[in-house]
Formats: C-alpha cells, sequence, structure tokens
C-alpha cells in the first residue's frame, strides 16, 4: 500500500523524521518497502493567473497569455497546451526556474512572440505522467505563492509491504492507529455524520447468499453532476497513492478505499432493473466487465445483480452496463461486507487482481460499511451534488463473524517475552490497539476488534505486545534450557540406520514431490485413482501419489537421459490411497522404495560387466529385513502387479499380509517413463521393518560344529525359500545354519523334478555330537521334507 507522509501526519503527527516513523513502522510489521518524493526537485514555479488568453498570430496550436503571478507586471507566455484560457490559476516557472532534468527557463521567442515562462504541466513537474495539459488550480489558490509550498510538495511517498493478516492496514485509518499506539498518540479521524435525507428514492435489496455476503447496504443519489471535478486535494492524495484520478464518483470511492480501507462501488441507477439481488451466477453467465472483457462466470462465484442481470463480480470488478459515465444523473452507492472465503481466489480464476479483492480476500471490517457508506455520501454531495436517499441495510447477524474472546495470563507473557511489562502498560496498549480489556490481578479478558480477524489464541496477543513494546526493547537475554534424556524405546529401528544401510550397498536417497503426473502414475497403477489436487502447481503434478515409484522412475529417468548409466536411488516419504472411510478421504502410509538399473560396477579392464538383476534388488530388500532381527518371518511370494514383469516380481509377506513389492519394471512401461535399459525397483512399509527383534544373550558353544549334506529330489514347483523355511520350524535344538548349495536338473532327474543339495549344520552347547545324534537329526529333516514335498533321497 501506498500512501503519503502528510496525509498520514493529519491523522497522527509524532515527533519524528521520515528515517524514523519509517523504521518504527517496519519494526511494528508494517514493512516499509520504499519512499520516494511526491515530486521531482524544481524551484521558482509559482502560482499564477491567465489574465489574457488569444490565439498565437503566427500558429494555429499556440496560444498568447498574459499571465499574473503577484509581480509587478504581467509575464507574456506562449503556452501551446489545449485547456489554456482566461481565469484559470496555473503552475508558471518563471525566468530563473529550475525544472525535472536540470532544464532551465529563459526567456525566449516562439514563432515571434516573446515568452518569460512556462505554464507547467504534471509531467513536467515529475507529478506523474499527464502531459494532455497545464496544470490547473483551485480558483482560491493563492497567486504568486511557491507551488512546492501551495501543494505541499516537499512530502514522501511511503510504501508498505503488508502480510496477509495485516488487512486491518490496508487504508490510512489503520496505518494510523499503529502509528498512534507505538507512539501512544491519540489518532485525529475525520468527522464522519449521517448524510441529510432529502428523497425517498431506494433500491430494495434480496441477499440470496446470506453466508456470502452477511451485510449488504444501498443508497440512491438523485441529480449527480458528472461534469464536477474532483479537488486537487483528492486527486493528489490519490496519486500519492498510485491510484489515478478517472471521474468523481470513482475518485470518491477509491478515496474512501484509501482513507478507511473498505471498498465500495457505484452504479448507474437508470440502468438498474427492480431491486438489487446478491447471489452466486448461473454457470457460464455473461458479463461485460467495465474493462469491455466478456468473461462467463462459474457457478461458484457470487455476483451483484438486478433481477434481469448480472451487474458485477462481488468484491471484485464492475459491469459495463451498469457503469457510472459522465451521462450519469442518478447512482446507487453500496457498501458491503463478503466473507472473505467466498472472495479468495476468484480474482484470480479471472485474472483480476483489484483493490477491492486484494482487500476482501484478505477480510474488511464487517461493522465499518455504514461508516464508508456515510462518507462517500458526503463526499458526493459536496463534489458532484445532488439528493441522497434513504440507506437500505440487509444483514444477516447470525453470519457475520463473531469476535474471538481471548485469556492472556500475565506470568505467561513475562516468560514468551522474558520481560516483566507493567500490566497497566499492556491494558493500554491492547485497547488502542481496539480491544476490549477487562483486567484482573493475574490475566486479561481481551475481545479482539472487528477489523483484527487474525486475533484467536493467547499467542496473538503475547505477539501485538511484544511489537507494540518493541523488540529492540526486549533485552537480549538466552533463555535457560535444561536437557533432559529423550525416551527411546529399545525395540524401535531408527530411521537413519535403515536410510545408512542402503547408502552402503551404494544407493542416492532421492527426494521427489508428493504429487505426480497422473498419467504416468495411470502407466503404473491403472486401477486405482489417486486424490486430484484442486489448485495443483501444473497439470503435470496434479495428482497425490499412490507409491514411490513414480517420483523414483522419473529421477532415474531425468539422469539416464544425462549419460548415467549406473544408478541405484532410493526414497522415504508418505504415499496417498484414497479411503472413503477415513476422515480425510485418504490414508498416508509411510514407505521406504528404490529402483535400480545398469550394472553391478564401473567400467574396467579386470571385471566382467554383471547387470543388475532381481536377486539385487531382492538382496537390497533382504537387508532392510535384517534389521527386524526377524527376517525368517518374512516370505517372498511370487506375484503379479500392473508395474512390474510378469514372473520377476514377488510380494513381501509378514504375517500372511503384504508389506511390500520387488520386481523388475514392466518393458511396457518404459516408453511411457522414458526409460531405457531394464529397471528393478522395490516398495516395503517402514511400519513391517520399524521394530526390530530384541537380541538375547546365548552361551558361545566350545564344542564342535558338524555339518552333514543331503541331496533331495522334489517338483520343480516346489519353492525352495518354503522348504529351506519349514526345516527350520521343525524344532532341532542343535540346528545353527541351513544352506542350499546347489540345485541340479538335466542327465538322472526325471523331468518336471529338480535336485537340491542342502548343509545341515549341527552344534551343541552342552556336549561334542556323537554320530547317532548327528544321524537322528538328518533322518528327522529327511523324514520331514519326505512327508511336506514328497521328497526322495537321492543316493
Amino acid at each position: 500500500m501506498k500512501f503519503s507522509e502528510s496525509w498520514l501526519r493529519e491523522w497522527v503527527n509524532p515527533a519524528l523524521d521520515t528515517n524514523a516513523l519509517c523504521e518504527q513502522l517496519s519494526m511494528a510489521g508494517l514493512e516499509v518497502d520504499g519512499v520516494e518524493p511526491v515530486a521531482a526537485a524544481f524551484s521558482s514555479v509559482k502560482v499564477g493567473e491567465v489574465v489574457e488568453c488569444g490565439p498565437h498570430p503566427d500558429a494555429d496550436k499556440l496560444q498568447v497569455t498574459k499571465v499574473d503571478v503577484g509581480d509587478e507586471e504581467l509575464l507574456d507566455i506562449v503556452c501551446g497546451a489545449p485547456n489554456c484560457r482566461q481565469g484559470l490559476k496555473v503552475a508558471v516557472a518563471v525566468v530563473g526556474a529550475v525544472l525535472p532534468g536540470d532544464f532551465k527557463i529563459k526567456k525566449a521567442k516562439l514563432r515571434g512572440q516573446p515568452s518569460h515562462g512556462m505554464l507547467c504541466s504534471f509531467s513536467e513537474l515529475g507529478m506523474g505522467e499527464d502531459h494532455s495539459g497545464i496544470l490547473e488550480l483551485p480558483t482560491d489558490a493563492p497567486i504568486g505563492t511557491d507551488l512546492r509550498e501551495y501543494l505541499d510538495l516537499n512530502d514522501q511517498i511511503i510504501e508498505i509491504d503488508l502480510t496477509p493478516n495485516r488487512a486491518d492496514c490496508l487504508g490510512m485509518k489503520g496505518v494510523a492507529r499503529e502509528l498512534g499506539v507505538l507512539n501512544q498518540l491519540d489518532v485525529t479521524e475525520p468527522v464522519i455524520s449521517d448524510s441529510d435525507v432529502s428523497i425517498d428514492t431506494k433500491r430494495d435489496i434480496d441477499v440470496l447468499a446470506p453466508k456470502a455476503c452477511p451485510r449488504y447496504l444501498g443508497r440512491v443519489i438523485e441529480g449527480v453532476d458528472m461534469s464536477a471535478a474532483s479537488p486537487l486535494w483528492m486527486k493528489e492524495k490519490l496519486r500519492r497513492s498510485g491510484v489515478r484520478s478517472i471521474d468523481p464518483v470513482v475518485d470518491v470511492t477509491n478515496y474512501v478505499l484509501l482513507e478507511l480501507g473498505h471498498p465500495m462501488h457505484a452504479f448507474d441507477n437508470d440502468a438498474l432493473e427492480g431491486s438489487i439481488q446478491v447471489r452466486f451466477a448461473e454457470q457460464d453467465e455473461p458479463l461485460t466487465l467495465l474493462d469491455g472483457n466478456d468473461i462467463k462466470v462459474n457457478a461458484d462465484t457470487l455476483v451483484i445483480a438486478d433481477e434481469t442481470k448480472a451487474l458485477a463480480l462481488a468484491g471484485i470488478f464492475g459491469g459495463l452496463v451498469s457503469g457510472v459515465t459522465k451521462h450519469s444523473k442518478n447512482i446507487f452507492l453500496e457498501s458491503a461486507f463478503f466473507n472473505p472465503d467466498d472472495i479468495l481466489g476468484k480474482s484470480r480464476q479471472y485474472s483480476l487482481h483489484t483493490d477491492a479483492s486484494h482487500r476482501y480476500e484478505r477480510g474488511v471490517d464487517p461493522d465499518l460499511q455504514r461508516k464508508a457508506m456515510e462518507r462517500a455520501t458526503s463526499l458526493l454531495l459536496s463534489i458532484v451534488g445532488g439528493k441522497a436517499g434513504p440507506v437500505v441495510e440487509a444483514v444477516s447477524t447470525e453470519d457475520l463473524p463473531l469476535r474471538n474472546k481471548i485469556t492472556l495470563r500475565h506470568k505467561r507473557l513475562t516468560k514468551v517475552l522474558g520481560k516483566e511489562i507493567e500490566a497497566k502498560r499492556v491494558k493500554d496498549m491492547l485497547e488502542r490497539l481496539g480491544m476490549q480489556v477487562e483486567a484482573t490481578d493475574t490475566t486479561f479478558t481481551v475481545e479482539a476488534p472487528s477489523y483484527r480477524f487474525d486475533i484467536a489464541i493467547e499467542e496473538d496477543l503475547i505477539e501485538e505486545v511484544a511489537r507494540i513494546y518493541g523488540y529492540n526493547n526486549i533485552e537480549n537475554i538466552a533463555p535457560l534450557a535444561r536437557l533432559s534424556m529423550n525416551d527411546h524405546v529399545e525395540k524401535d529401528v531408527p530411521l537413519a540406520n535403515i536410510k545408512q544401510s542402503l547408502l552402503q550397498q551404494g544407493f542416492v536417497e532421492a527426494i521427489t514431490y508428493s504429487f505426480v503426473d497422473p498419467k504416468k502414475q495411470a502407466l503404473l497403477f491403472p486401477d486405482v485413482s489417486g486424490l486430484e489436487l484442486p489448485n495443483p502447481i501444473s497439470s503435470d503434478m496434479s495428482t497425490m501419489r499412490l507409491s514411490l515409484l513414480p517420483g523414483l522412475l522419473n529421477a532415474l529417468s531425468y539422469n539416464q537421459k544425462r549419460q548415467q548409466l549406473n544408478i541405484k536411488l532410493f526414497e522415504t516419504g508418505l504415499v496417498f490411497t484414497p479411503n472413503a472411510n477415513e476422515a480425510t478421504g485418504v490414508v498416508q502410509t509411510p514407505m521406504i522404495g528404490g529402483v535400480l538399473c545398469g550394472n553391478t560396477h564401473q567400467e574396467h579392464w579386470t571385471i566382467s560387466d554383471t547387470p543388475l538383476d532381481f536377486f539385487h534388488a531382492k538382496a537390497a530388500v533382504e537387508q532392510l529385513l535384517g534389521f527386524t532381527g526377524n527376517a525368517g518371518e518374512f516370505d517372498f511370494v511370487s506375484a503379479k502387479h500392473s508395474a512390474y514383469h510378469p514372473g520377476q516380481c514377488a510380494d513381501v509377506m509378514l504375517n500372511g499380509e503384504r508389506v511390500g513389492t520387488v520386481g523388475a519394471v514392466h518393458p511396457q512401461h518404459a516408453k511411457g517413463l522414458g526409460l531405457s535399459g531394464q529397471v528393478f525397483a522395490f516398495e516395503l512399509a517402514l511400519s513391517a521393518i520399524a521394530e526390530r527383534k530384541l537380541p538375547w544373550a546365548s552361551p558361545v558353544s566350545k564344542y564342535p560344529i558338524n555339518r552333514r549334506d543331503i541331496a533331495v529330489t522334489v517338483a520343480e514347483s516346489v519353492e525352495t525359500g518354503k522348504l529351506l523355511k519349514s526345516i527350520e520350524k521343525i524344532g532341532i535344538s542343535d540346528l545353527v545354519d541351513i544352506n542350499l548349495f546347489d540345485v541340479y536338473q538335466g542327465q538322472g532327474i526325471e523331468p518336471g523334478y529338480k535336485s537340491l543339495a542342502i548343509s545341515i549344520w549341527l552344534q551343541s552347547t552342552e556336549k561334542t555330537l556323537e554320530d547317532s545324534d548327528i544321524q537322528s537329526s538328518v533322518d528327522i529333516v529327511v523324514r520331514h521334507l519326505q512327508e511336506r514335498f514328497s521328497a526322495t533321497l537321492r543316493d
């Protein structure tokens, strides 16, 4: 927001220079972005009056004038401005004046006529871009007065950058209130009284969307004179706030917006039919905006309408059909409170960011509408004349925002700030901010003002006290902290350890977005639809991920396209699975996943190329399962998944539940995902490996270990992993290890069968095992395999 320093000092005038004032505002949270003069440097420019004005004898577009600047003699000045006329008060640069750009005024002759000065426009004085004509001053401007003094041009334009929660400072009233609190000064507000109602004309108001518009005020003003000009003081205040003067009605509504921070709008009353309706638009309802653009309004957009058509986008932009023009005689003035939630995002939806939408999106004071109406009415009647009708108000009290009541504990305030502030001072600061405060010996019960939506909890009040008291006034004392040991459950596996395990295997951690390209995700998971984002960053980041694979495979593709051949990536993060039974509509599951491709080693003349395969991915998963200390409870079961290659995919099962998957990425997805070569991937629920089986102490045997080898023939369909695990569960007390060291199919083995060579390791902690003990254990194993898997012992 921009404003002039002199305007601010009309409201409150602390004994601070410009730099100190800006520093104070910045430290209070109203960050000053810049300070610049209201006009460029110039000198010897006076207020003058055109006494005579006639055509130049030798030039059609020039006029010869005599100008009174308060000296003994009138000045002869040649002027080419179209608005130059007799009796006009103007800005005169006399001989010797220096204008912006170091332009010096000297005596001259223009087409044979003497010219002893120059009549100046706004642009020539560095006060704007308007060079369509010379500057017209009020008729009561004192002749001979220095223009800088008359227009108070030794002034500064201050621009502040406000955080979204401080919409109350998007007007001079709010900024002045803050400055008054900071300096413990009273604020001088303009006197706003009810305007005289001199006609009975009014227009009914029907609010059909009370939650979106809890309060709407309207008033008819008849007989306005649109040929009247806005006063110079108003134009200057608008200009110094970065607003261009348009016509007196628009200027007044803009002035009220800047002064009180409340947007308003005026309609041509003769263009309205029937009552005013505040409603949501019909889908694709047509509307021509003030800038001439035709739009189709969506059904979720609030509009101001009459009984036949939409008139304006509520709180955003007016319509052309009902707009006030230079021919308007009667106007309808509106002042409303719109719910910020119903305005938020709509300006961006229609590519219309206006001063009104900027304020309504952040929230305006719901109690300010009548005051804004009366202020605008008073200004309009004084400028364009006319007669005002009664104010018609439609209000839904139950839909207006409630004022928050918060309790502030004095001890809590002192603890957080690290400084004791006198209770009387705290109460004064809060009351100057517009809050109603009831104080006891230990607490303050505070009711936030209607314009402070951001005051909701005790910490908000503490922040306000610290801000007003001054951060620089709080001593820099380090807080006292006492260390305490964190509780740590021994069976919990730290995530850092899991990551370190993969890093040691040559993996590199990747961090990808939680939202992915829906088309690529649909390739991998065609049967499940991800959660769609209502306002995505872009179309290829519009869906929440169902798996870590889309992000990891995209990262792998990115690296492959940059000549990286051997890649191992892993990631930990949440995946989002839609579930209608959840309160949020989605289940969030922490997962760990990885992708790998290429060879086991970089190219080297002593090492032959060994491509990574399914078993390298499976080995990475097995190492992660090893953290549980209970890897034997996990099973790898052949499976089929849309994302993986048939026959090269396995589910990781725990107690009959799938907790992960490992396999080769289906080659049919390679082109759509931008992959080259064979890629392997795995994904595992972190909850499955987040806890480990606690170790227990057992004696180290001093007796020798014994190995016995057996070879059994089983059907080819028998899964070797299940066979080995079944041996572990027989219950042989001396069994310490089992190992498969050979698989054979061929001569001597019937078709459809395979031979498995298994080593069995036996050791006792109590004695040296005798042959009979060893043979007894081997017999138990062979008998078990015969009964469970129809295995036969090979000779």
